[in-house]
């Protein structure tokens, strides 16, 4: 066996080894191939915990048996997006849906109710039924819908009731384009809502979703390296793991004894 390539000269604080419980790295599939997810895996593997089939491109991927396959054997965990999920909610077809993502081995569902009219019950019973199908559930919490904020008071809510109801995790909203939810429309985080979920009980299991990189740096250099930050495009995991490590000027903070750095402006 050839031996690790990367150097180890520098002082750097330790990733935990994965299977992680903290600082995940939630990445975005778009609609990659299988030979690129590969290539992708072949060097970066290590910095990756969950990958979330966008949308619905499970549903139309002719090689996602394969593609799952394949990252779970890197020590990947696989999601559905939530929109499928939505879509099948309403046309009556969630027990299909769960159905498919067992079959097709999913480690992962996102529950979301941010592109549909889904009543918060509903949201707690896909929650609900998905635990019982064996997944890891995702819930997500915010719209999609700039137009509608939710006050941080109401995100605390619906974190508590989707955890209360069987969610593993909770993706705080960023969309793919980092503009709605947890940032304004010039992509500026709400920091008052960002500083609520910290305190929230439930901190641990929040995964942002952060898709610019100067989302990604205001929040590892607020909450530190452990952060769960989702939404990443696949272009950017080596980035970001740069980031984590304090092996870029914008966190270059984070080598200091404290795990947070002091600037946490946007």
């Amino acid at each position: 066996m050839l031996a690790d390539p990367r150097p180890s000269f520098l002082k750097l604080k330790k990733r935990p080894p994965k299977p992680r419980s903290v600082g995940l790295t939630h990445v975005l599939d778009k609609g990659y191939t299988l030979s690129m997810t590969q290539e992708v895996l072949a060097q970066a593997a290590d910095f990756i915990d969950i990958w979330k089939f966008g949308w619905g491109t499970s549903y139309v991927d002719p090689a996602v048996r394969s593609k799952v396959a394949e990252l779970q054997a890197a020590g990947i965990k696989t999601c559905t997006g939530g929109t499928l999920l939505e879509v099948a909610w309403m046309q009556g077809q969630t027990e299909a849906m769960f159905q498919f993502a067992s079959e097709v081995g999913f480690d992962c569902v996102e529950v979301s109710d941010g592109a549909t009219e889904m009543p918060p019950s509903e949201k707690r019973k896909l929650i609900s039924r998905a635990c019982d199908y064996g997944f890891d559930v995702m819930a997500e919490v915010g719209s999609k819908d700039p137009a509608k904020l939710v006050t941080p008071a109401g995100w605390l809510d619906e974190i508590d009731g989707d955890v209360a109801a069987g969610a593993s995790w909770i993706v705080a909203e960023g969309r793919e384009s980092g503009t709605v939810g947890l940032y304004e429309g010039t992509g500026e985080v709400r920091r008052s809502l960002i500083d609520m979920l910290g305190q929230s009980p439930h901190a641990d299991k929040i995964i942002y979703e952060a898709p610019q990189r100067a989302q990604q740096s205001f929040l590892l250099r607020l909450f530190g390296p452990k952060v769960n930050l989702g939404n990443i495009s696949i272009d950017d995991i080596m980035s970001l793991e740069t980031l984590r490590l304090g092996l870029r000027a914008d966190t270059l903070g984070l080598l200091s004894g404290d795990d947070r750095g002091s600037d946490v402006r946007i």
